[in-house]
């Protein structure tokens, strides 16, 4: 799969506009972050910097990055908090910056021991939202008579079917070649940073993505995507997103059904039927099992509500 195009950076300061670029390619072939992620990284590089140069008053260089203090740090988190943005965001991009400083420290570039001391903000967890089974087999089973195109309808049954039968991502559901298309009991995928996981795929999956390479109009070589737009091209995950919108509301679903709500229901479908916490991890390929244990809560819930409307003393006190 092609990468995105090589970043340049406009710098009036040389010795800035080198490092950055170096740096780019560092963590782009070395650290082999994802292309959302390296672009996502980029954005965040360039907003810190355009701050620093208004909140310093000078024209960005090297030596400010080395000579930058805490409250300089702080005075950039607290401006993206009144602007509204997201925890989550502000993390990624203060990880952006960490990340550019690593390598500055690295290279003997600059050195900033102010970095080390500001402290992540602290994130709200919010508990994953699954569908439930029968949710999950209706929405995939209106999948199939999706388009007025039989082979539309065929694809989009597939990929639905691999994010809740294999815990895919979107994103590594539609990064698949054609070469990677499943052939027995397990399917290699590359996930966040590159990391590989072996992930099952179960009889009914693999003939669905059968039935929609035999009947797609398009001879796909092993190095082209496996799952296609009507043009051809590799399925854009704007459309599936799209799709499942479509269908949600003519199943009177919630608005948290979404593509990756299938990824949930993998997840707590499995912890509900007993599947080991650790083995769920491996599967959707966390890095910390901390973020996995999240689907206990959801477990835990599930089965509070069932208590709830079928012991016999539920709600009596």
């Amino acid at each position: 799969m092609a990468g995105p195009a090589a970043v340049i950076f406009e710098f009036d300061d040389a010795a800035l506009h080198q490092a950055a670029t170096d740096w780019y390619g560092w963590i782009r072939s070395e650290r082999r972050l994802a292309d959302h992620t390296l672009e996502a990284y980029v954005r965040d590089l360039l907003g810190f910097i355009d701050f620093i140069s208004g909140h310093v008053g000078d024209t960005p260089t090297l030596k400010n990055f080395a000579d930058l203090k805490a409250a300089d740090f702080r005075a950039w988190l607290a401006r993206r908090a009144m602007g509204g943005l997201a925890k989550s965001s502000t993390a990624r991009a203060l990880s952006a910056v960490r990340s550019f400083y690593r390598f500055l420290d690295r290279r003997d570039l600059a050195h900033n021991a102010a970095i080390g001391t500001v402290r992540t903000p602290k994130q709200d967890h919010a508990v994953p939202k699954p569908l439930t089974t029968g949710e999950a087999a209706s929405l995939i089973g209106h999948a199939s008579a999706s388009h007025p195109e039989p082979w539309i309808s065929l694809r989009d049954t597939a990929v639905l079917l691999l994010l809740y039968g294999s815990g895919l991502r979107i994103a590594e559901a539609l990064d698949l070649d054609r070469g990677q298309a499943p052939m027995g009991d397990t399917l290699i995928v590359r996930g966040k940073g590159g990391k590989e996981r072996l992930v099952p795929v179960l009889p009914v999956v693999r003939e669905a993505i059968d039935a929609y390479l035999a009947a797609s109009p398009y001879e796909l070589g092993e190095d082209e995507p496996l799952f296609v737009g009507a043009k051809g091209g590799r399925l854009n995950p704007r459309l599936v997103q799209k799709l499942v919108q479509r269908l949600r509301g003519l199943l009177d679903l919630p608005d948290t059904a979404t593509p990756h709500a299938l990824r949930h229901s993998f997840a707590t479908h499995l912890l509900s039927d007993g599947g080991d916490l650790r083995e769920i991890q491996e599967l959707l390929g966390h890095a910390s099992l901390s973020t996995t244990q999240r689907y206990t809560a959801v477990d835990a819930s599930q089965m509070m509500k069932v208590y709830e409307g079928a012991h016999p003393r539920a709600g009596k006190r």
